[in-house]
């Protein structure tokens, strides 16, 4: 990662890395996913269509007794959720803080959810009795696993044919338990590292995340949760739902981190047109995708959230607990994006052309690199934008208390009567020539003692306003004074007295 933004702040950056975030995966048995395929296999198994309840209903019941036994076995429980706004993950949590984050089965909620099903239909004109694809509702197992290798995860397994499967995993977690078998320490908040020893072996290891682990990891969870594979004689089929794919730039503190963000996320909402959301997401400007576009600003416990989306994909981005920025690319289409791969034609023939991302979970490998195109881009538009956070870190300095030599000294008031009228005496041209002293301000200062000033004199040296000629006690405003003083003395005069004057 060579943006322009990581460049300028490369000293103030612990580091940088790019992960997979939130992946969510839905699994298909290929032969009952559609209505044709179930209604060829219930004419293959001598099953009247109008018995569909009946075929599936046994295979609901095998469901709920094998949650039963898993959780009986694991010494977990079954919780049902009827209430929408009880979030799973806070009920996770807590089982998880009482028991341990050791491998196994953590916890199983079950919860009254939409389902895709089918229902029978007799067509009177053709003759000919079939499945057509319905919506109803079910009883959904939620499973949730401390995977050895990938962390947190569950698997949704509905109680109702045709058993459409969901799987979630983050990369964060799976990355974490990398770093541990390499022997890496590190530090996390939620899910962002603002600690790794080894950066550059972090971001290798992310890397290589391998579809082929994540498939088996997959096909043991299907069959441990969802026994019904022995009755179709099917695999389930992973497809990608969700990615989400985030580069983090850990800052070395708050201090540094937080100005930065404030004066880049109120620049990029304001700055983001609708072709630069097109160009960071790799698309041309077209009506029709302009339509589907929408930028908003957000506030989360963890920080604010600028949110730029395009149809089922968005680009955002948000701080964590005030140490990490974190760019993000999220696809809930892997099809929105193109590149160039070998393709199947009906003939039998295949050709290497530029054609859409398949949602397969091996297009993991592949989707990295697109992504992370996107967050880049991004990042080299944000790099682009007017930084002040320099300002606003020199501003504090300037007006905050702060402690010297185990003193503290207080900050100074630009608006204050007094203070003004010192900083603005030492904006004199011929105090910037031959320096200043003591007895040169008491003229110009009749209202201040000369032990007033003495003290100002240390205030304005403690706070780097101003610096002493060696071997004299001649004072110089430094660049900083100068540029402070110039901009409070501008705005009090051109700005706030003639405001309140009208």
């Amino acid at each position: 990662m060579n943006a322009p933004l990581v460049e300028r702040y490369r000293d103030r950056i612990a580091g940088v890395l790019t992960c997979y975030d939130r992946v969510v995966i839905t699994g298909t048995l290929p032969g009952a996913c559609h209505a044709a395929g179930m209604t060829s296999f219930l004419n293959a198994q001598h099953i009247r269509i109008f018995d569909y309840p009946r075929f599936a209903e046994p295979l609901r019941d095998r469901l709920r007794a094998n949650a039963e036994k898993l959780a009986e076995s694991a010494g977990a429980r079954i919780e049902y959720i009827a209430k929408a706004h009880i979030r799973k993950e806070d009920v996770v949590a807590k089982v998880i803080k009482a028991r341990g984050d050791h491998p196994g089965l953590v916890h199983v909620i079950s919860a009254m959810e939409t389902c895709s099903t089918y229902k029978p239909w007799h067509d009177k004109c053709t003759g000919q009795t079939s499945l057509h694809p319905a919506t109803g509702k079910c009883l959904h197992y939620y499973f949730y696993f401390i995977d050895p290798e990938l962390g947190l995860v569950y698997l949704r397994v509905p109680t109702w044919c045709p058993f459409r499967l969901q799987f979630y995993c983050n990369g964060h977690s799976w990355l974490a338990r990398q770093l541990t078998v390499a022997g890496i320490d590190y530090a996390m908040a939620d899910n962002a590292f603002i600690r790794i020893d080894d950066w550059a072996r972090a971001q290798l290891l992310a890397d290589h995340l391998s579809p082929d682990v994540l498939h088996r990891i997959l096909d043991r969870y299907a069959t441990v949760c969802c026994p019904v594979l022995d009755v179709f004689g099917q695999t389930y089929h992973w497809s990608l739902m969700q990615v989400e794919c985030s580069t983090d730039l850990a800052f070395r503190s708050e201090a540094i981190m937080n100005p930065l963000y404030e004066a880049i996320s109120r620049e990029a909402i304001l700055s983001v047109k609708v072709e630069q959301v097109m160009s960071f997401l790799g698309k041309k400007m077209t009506a029709q995708l302009a339509q589907e576009l929408d930028s908003r600003l957000s506030t989360r416990i963890e920080g604010t959230c600028i949110k730029h989306r395009l149809g089922k994909n968005s680009v955002k981005m948000y701080d964590k607990f005030g140490r990490v920025l974190r760019v993000e690319t999220t696809t809930n289409d892997v099809s929105f994006f193109k590149h160039h791969r070998k393709v199947e034609h009906r003939d039998g023939q295949t050709s290497r052309e530029l054609a859409a991302v398949k949602k397969s979970i091996y297009s993991l490998i592949d989707l990295r690199e697109i992504l992370l195109g996107c967050n880049r881009r991004y990042l080299e538009f944000l790099s682009a934008l007017d930084d002040f956070s320099a300002g606003h870190r020199s501003l504090d300095k300037l007006t905050a208390p702060k402690a010297v030599d185990g003193h503290r000294i207080k900050g100074f008031n630009f608006f204050d009567k007094t203070e003004h009228s010192l900083l603005c005496s030492l904006q004199r041209p011929h105090f910037n020539i031959s320096g200043l002293r003591r007895a040169d301000l008491k003229p110009v200062l009749p209202q201040l003692s000369a032990a007033s000033i003495t003290r100002y004199l240390k205030r304005l040296r403690d706070l780097k306003l101003i610096k002493r000629a060696a071997n004299s006690y001649r004072y110089y405003l430094t660049r900083l004074g100068r540029n402070a003083i110039a901009a409070a003395c501008r705005i009090a005069e051109q700005i706030i007295v003639p405001a309140l004057a009208a």
